[in-house]
């Protein structure tokens, strides 16, 4: 049996202790160099030495972290609105905003808004947030401010007799796609010679063509349908409009029949605020106003004579050249006709005279295109005889403001039109 103990004491308890103290430098040993080892080095004069004089520091490594990202999406629904109000259908929401801004309480919340707006407005006037505090000499260069815009894209038309690009709309759902009608709708000019084909333009890829259309006769113009971005509207010069369905190919899925369509060309055709979708109207040189349901194109809904005196005379009606609906005000639509009046009309009113609700005379030729202020509904533009005008519905008599009207350009119009003829 082995027996083991293990015996433990401090060095401080045992051992002679180490004295300590000062006292002057001795020399113990004094080797003398050795002459045949000094012929294995080189004699060197000056002797350049290096010592690090600075604090020491830890050699370390500073980098930083990589933020990875991630593309996530998320499905926003609109809130606030009471059980009863559908956001997505702007009749009742235009009807609920129309409630509301009639209380008491919401002019008094707009007011108190509106002070706090002004005075952060005035204090962004005050002080100029991208001022230059540099001394560097100021440039005396005088600064053009002249409008420019630079050419992104230029879609050509692959037909080789050339057309007039008439009309065209862009994809609800985007920037990147957009149609085009072709057409040449000069007066009494045949379309011997011309293709009747219209395009669908992608911005990414604009040496091609994405989808040919082609329909029965030479469109006039064309619209996305904002509810189904897959189904184009199109008016024809032979006075017919007609549906494509982008997934069914460039055949036309729809067109309504000659006997019930337009006599003169469809200059303008819009779709309508509906809780199909489907509901869309056409103007023409003709006078007539026709709506249509797209799946059935075979006899309009209703039709209005553009008859200023509401005689409705269809041989004193106005020709149409533009319209404008906005989704705002689903019953009202306004037309802009070859003869330079604006006629603000009701779909809703209970006669065809009360349709017609005002007549605006303020352009000397064609009006071309119309649009509503989107904050002030009442407020409109119109854009004809080389000059673009600001009416009011309140105010009938004159436009509120007004471009220069180019005499010159219209006489020359008239001269060049005459000489055709």
């Amino acid at each position: 049996m082995e027996v083991q103990y293990v015996y433990t004491k401090k060095r401080s308890e045992f051992g002679r202790h180490a004295n300590f103290s000062d006292r002057p430098a001795e020399s113990h040993v004094d080797i003398a160099p050795d002459p045949e080892v000094r012929k294995n080095f080189l004699h060197r004069d000056p002797c350049h030495a290096e010592v690090q004089a600075s604090y020491p520091m830890s050699e370390h490594y500073i980098n930083t972290e990589v933020t990875q990202t991630v593309s996530t999406a998320s499905n926003h629904v609109e809130g606030g609105w009471p059980k009863d109000v559908n956001p997505n259908e702007m009749e009742q929401v235009a009807r609920y905003r129309k409630k509301v801004e009639k209380d008491e309480a919401y002019i008094q919340t707009i007011l108190k808004l509106a002070a706090i707006a002004e005075d952060v407005i005035r204090s962004n006037n005050a002080i100029d947030i991208y001022e230059d505090y540099s001394f560097e000499e100021e440039d005396d260069t005088d600064y053009d401010a002249t409008p420019r815009a630079r050419t992104v894209n230029v879609f050509r038309d692959p037909c080789e007799k050339k057309r007039s690009a008439v009309h065209m709309s862009w994809h609800p759902d985007g920037a990147e796609r957009l149609v085009a009608a072709y057409s040449d709708i000069s007066f009494q000019q045949g379309d011997s010679g011309f293709s009747y084909d219209s395009y669908v333009w992608n911005s990414i890829n604009p040496n091609k063509p994405e989808m040919i259309l082609r329909p029965p006769a030479p469109s006039v113009c064309v619209e996305y349908n904002p509810k189904d971005a897959h189904e184009i509207l199109s008016g024809l010069k032979s006075g017919q409009v007609c549906i494509w369905d982008t997934r069914r190919g460039g055949v036309p899925v729809m067109a309504s029949n000659r006997d019930v369509s337009h006599r003169d060309p469809v200059h303008s055709a819009l779709w309508m605020q509906s809780k199909t979708g489907k509901d869309f109207f056409s103007g023409s040189t003709d006078g007539l106003i026709k709506w249509w349901d797209a799946r059935k194109l075979d006899q309009p809904l209703e039709e209005l004579i553009l008859d200023v005196t509401k005689n409705m005379d269809i041989s004193k009606a106005l020709g149409c050249v533009s319209l404008e609906f906005e989704n705002t005000m689903p019953t009202k639509f306004m037309v802009g006709t070859e003869h330079g009046r604006i006629i603000s009309c009701n779909r809703k009113a209970k006669t065809q005279q009360d349709k017609i609700a005002a007549v605006f005379s303020g352009h000397i030729g064609p009006v071309y295109s119309l649009q509503r202020n989107p904050v002030f509904p009442k407020m409109f533009l119109s854009v004809g005889d080389w000059s673009a005008k600001i009416f009011s519905e309140d105010i009938r008599d004159a436009a509120i403001y007004s471009t220069p009207v180019s005499i010159e350009k219209i006489f020359l119009q008239c001269r060049c039109a005459a000489h055709v003829d």
